[in-house]
């Protein structure tokens, strides 16, 4: 068994786990009688004001300007494609069965190996590769029909 530390990024992986377990559960919950985007607008603007306040709190507000052109490329397309992937998500959740959507929706653990080779240039071990194949057979079997 690996023991994590507070600053081990496995610790913070598994926490990240939890938490995103929870959102489905809690989304779910929250969709019920209202549409898809507009609960994702309310989300949003409730993540914004916590991380908001987080970053403050603990003093790691900086200067904007101080970032790099790229800094804000970058987190600008980051920022789209999380905006983006949380209104197809609130959508599926909104009309699937959460335990099916969010198995689907991990199918970018796949994704991000095949974009971290391709664009970043990193090489998963064979072991790690077996792991994105085993993610890969589940969300071929969950999204199966019954």
């Amino acid at each position: 068994m690996v023991v994590a530390s507070v600053h081990s990024w496995f610790y913070w992986a598994r926490l990240s786990a939890v938490f995103v377990s929870l959102t489905a559960i809690f989304a779910k919950v929250g969709l019920d009688g209202i549409d898809s985007d507009f609960a994702t607008l309310i989300r949003t603007i409730v993540i914004l004001c916590a991380i908001g306040w987080f970053v403050y709190y603990t003093g790691k507000w900086r200067d904007l300007a101080s970032l790099s052109s790229r800094n804000w490329s970058f987190l600008t397309l980051s920022g789209l494609a999380t905006g983006t992937s949380w209104l197809c998500y609130f959508r599926a959740l909104q009309i699937g069965e959460a335990a099916k959507v969010a198995p689907v929706d991990k199918f970018s653990v796949v994704l991000v190996a095949l974009f971290a080779v391709v664009f970043l240039g990193e090489r998963p071990a064979l072991k790690d590769w077996f792991g994105i194949l085993l993610v890969s057979a589940g969300v071929v079997f969950l999204a199966l029909k019954r």
